[in-house]
């Protein structure tokens, strides 16, 4: 029998043991009677139980241990209290619950943590109709999700994310982007952090001495634990990992300033409601403008940010930052004026995925698997509450609710039939019919140990976390924010501190998605006053909402425009209003709301006719590199990439954006047009 297997049977049945003893029993007594301990010697034991112990207090399982006034080791005396094992009832909503069948079934094959999510709404859920059943999805569909992203990326993160579950110290070859080179780090893993369609990891680097944080898609070839130790380091009790999750862009790293932003009375309620978090918004006498100030750590960033808001934006200081915007915004007008002096040749570019990474395909690469522990212990669950319905379950049916292959359901079922308390008394005794291909149950009289739910694993609420707020207050079946609240007041503790912190978006639209989500749920038309960004314009707008749906750039709702009579996607952080009305609409069976989810909010690219030629100077390449198609080279380090664009101002943004880093080569038309626009914020 492999060590791992064993290893489960002792834990399982210590577990056992100590609930079914409902009394305090001493190191002699688990050895005498646990399944695991008694054929070991003196010195074997005091290791196993010691290792077992901590392993079990890992996953947020401690034993109670009373110390004897003399000290003496062998006289401690143990307990498990029921309330340590089992998980707290959560009176969930019907809408609540169908908020979570969603979540599930919405990022169910492309969510990293996908298979512990599964197990955990098991858990959460117990005693109600199966989470698991696919809901009406009508309402949402999700462009991005939290996939790792290919096989090299998923194996990284099972690594990191089991390293910082062990406290290990970890190793790994790294490409920094900014020095254009590749190096060896080793690094105590404090956190991870999903931004941007991307995995982060924030963690100590010895070679640093220092706070650091790490893409993981530029981590090169494999990770690998520095010691053999049981644990490495203790991560800081001050660390705090909301500080990188709500940051804007322009403040990742070290702090450099504090700039001054005047934004014009025009697009004054977008700063308030997506952009006052990241520093003091103030009032500026005499007019409706206001005044943003922000601490920064990269001067580009922050430049590009005011550039994209065209001319609504004026950097007032400090006077450093001005002058560097005032250099950018030459070298934009220059490089439009003569073209730059790269020569360009062909490139054959290696296609990479809307997140700079070899496309995946879903559960094959799922990244986290859960600890077979919480597999055990949810499948005992399962097994005794049929077991006691008097239920035949189908072997079929259970490695589809578990998402296990036939043999490792065959497997956890044998690991379970020999689980016990001591004296011959087991948990269960499960037999598969090998004619109907389906399973029996018959529970011990001491089952109830196992059969109430088991507190969630670390994994399992991190998992449950991240995806309700990877989704958000996106969801018109019911709300997934009364769902948090309850679940974390059931664990004690907000999983996103231990471990895995998915950032805050860069939009804060929650309250338009709420309005939005009751105008599908009741299928009335919706109300919007909606700022077109690209050609400064705002619009009113009656519509039929049919769908939220998530991209790169944001949240959108998909409706049906009877004015336009076609299909329109407004993107949610640009509704300066919405508000329902009290006429119904019936859908149209010819509108598909997610027909387009694959296409630009997964690429951040529209279906367009026209095509832009775009140089990218040397200094910013190795970025464009991992984002864009790649189309010329040249000796420099400069390339060319290609943009499609369905509009001219949504050209121009994006050009400026890049901070006079980019230059339209062609089409002529777009290169006059950003130049007019850099003349125009000068």
């Amino acid at each position: 029998m492999a060590k791992d297997t064993e290893k489960l049977i002792r834990q399982l049945s210590l577990i056992s043991y100590l609930m079914a003893e409902r009394r305090p029993v001493t190191a002699l007594d688990i050895k005498r009677d646990v399944e695991g301990y008694s054929g070991m010697n003196e010195d074997a034991f005091a290791r196993r139980f010691y290792a077992d112990r901590a392993e079990l207090d890992s996953l947020r399982i401690p034993l109670t241990v009373e110390k004897p006034l003399d000290g003496v080791a062998e006289q401690e005396n143990y307990s498990l209290r029921p309330e340590n094992f089992h998980l707290p009832a959560i009176e969930f909503s019907d809408s609540e619950l169908a908020a979570l069948a969603t979540a599930l079934s919405l990022l169910d094959g492309e969510f990293a943590y996908a298979e512990p999510l599964r197990l955990a709404l098991q858990q959460i859920t117990w005693g109600r109709p199966s989470p698991l059943q696919a809901p009406d999805q009508r309402g949402v569909a999700l462009g991005i999700t939290a996939s790792a992203g290919g096989h090299d990326l998923s194996q990284r993160l099972v690594k990191v994310e089991t390293a910082i579950f062990r406290h290990k110290t970890i190793t790994f070859d790294y490409y920094t982007m900014e020095r254009d080179e590749v190096g060896a780090r080793k690094v105590d893993p404090y956190h991870l952090l999903y931004r941007g369609c991307q995995f982060y990891l924030l963690g100590y680097s010895h070679e640093r001495d220092a706070l650091r944080v790490f893409r993981l898609s530029r981590i090169r070839g494999k990770v690998a634990y520095a010691t053999k130790a049981e644990h490495d380091f203790r991560r800081p009790a001050d660390f705090d990992p909301r500080a990188y999750a709500n940051r804007a862009d322009w403040q990742f790293g070290e702090v450099v300033g504090s700039a001054e932003i005047r934004v014009a009375e025009r697009i004054a309620w977008q700063l308030e409601r997506h952009f006052g978090r990241y520093g003091e918004i103030r009032d500026i006498e005499g007019s409706g403008d206001r005044l943003l100030v922000t601490e920064y750590s990269s001067a580009r960033q922050l430049i590009a940010w005011v550039l994209g808001l065209g001319e609504h934006a004026r950097l007032l200081g400090p006077p450093e930052l001005v002058a560097e915007f005032d250099r950018r915004v030459a070298l934009i007008i220059e490089r439009h004026t003569h073209a730059p002096g790269s020569e360009l040749r062909p490139s054959v570019a290696v296609p990479l995925a809307a997140n700079g990474i070899p496309e995946t395909n879903g559960r094959v690469d799922a990244a986290i698997r859960p600890e077979r522990f919480a597999r055990l212990v949810t499948l005992a669950s399962i097994l005794i509450q049929a077991g006691r319905a008097g239920r035949v379950l189908e072997l079929e049916d259970l490695c589809e609710r578990l998402q296990i292959t036939d043999a490792e359901l065959r497997e956890d079922i044998s690991v379970l039939n020999v689980v016990n308390f001591g004296g011959g008394s087991y948990v269960l005794y499960a037999e598969i019919d090998e004619a109907n291909g389906t399973v029996e149950v018959d529970p011990e009289p001491y089952s109830d140990n196992f059969a109430r739910p088991a507190r969630l694993l670390p994994v399992e609420a991190k998992a449950l976390v991240a995806a309700i707020d990877l989704i958000g207050e996106h969801l018109p079946q019911g709300s997934l924010t009364s769902a948090r609240e309850k679940i974390v007041k059931a664990l004690g503790e907000d999983p996103m501190e231990q471990g895995l912190q998915v950032a805050d978006a860069a939009s804060d639209d929650s309250r338009v998605a709420r309005v939005v989500s009751k105008a599908i749920k009741k299928r009335v038309l919706l109300e919007l006053d909606y700022y077109k960004e690209n050609e400064d314009e705002f619009s009113a707008r009656r519509v039929e909402p049919y769908a939220l749906i998530n991209g790169r750039e944001g949240w959108y709702v998909a409706t049906y425009d009877p004015a336009k009579a076609a299909v329109r996607h407004f993107r949610l952080d640009r509704i300066k209003r919405a508000e329902l009305t009290d006429e119904r609409f019936e859908p149209r069976p010819e509108v598909n709301p997610a027909a387009d989810v694959d296409g630009w909010p997964r690429t951040g690219e529209v279906a367009s006719s026209r095509t832009a030629r775009v140089w990218i100077s040397p200094e910013r390449a190795r970025w464009a590199r991992e984002q864009r198609k790649l189309v010329e080279q040249s000796k420099d380090g400069a390339i060319a990439v290609e943009l499609s664009f369905a509009g001219l101002d949504w050209l121009v943004r994006e050009v400026l954006k890049e901070a006079g880093d980019a230059a339209v080569l062609e089409p002529a038309d777009a290169r006059l047009a950003v130049l007019g626009a850099a003349k125009r914020v000068q």
